[in-house]
């Protein structure tokens, strides 16, 4: 992965984990970086959720789609409020 590969992945990481925030309900404080990072574990989350419902035909991992992401994202999400709690 190159550094446009990197680049891509951290804002596609941060609009996924925005987007996760959003429908999250109640305030979410953390910082634009946490969130990033939320975005992108949503991604690998999702990922693993789907290849459990639905069989890659090449048999390997892939990261998750939006919807997914998103899932995947808001599960982090929801650990990561009960955990500062």
């Amino acid at each position: 992965m190159g550094i446009m590969g990197l680049i891509s992945t951290v804002i596609v990481g941060l609009i996924v984990g925005i987007l996760a925030r959003w429908f999250y309900p109640g305030p979410v404080p953390m910082a634009w970086w946490l969130t990033a990072l939320i975005g992108i574990g949503g991604s690998i989350v999702g990922g693993f959720i789907s290849s459990l419902i639905w069989k890659s035909p090449d048999g390997r991992f892939h990261p998750a789609g939006w919807i997914m992401s998103i899932a995947g994202a808001m599960i982090l999400l929801w650990g990561y409020m009960n955990l500062m709690k």
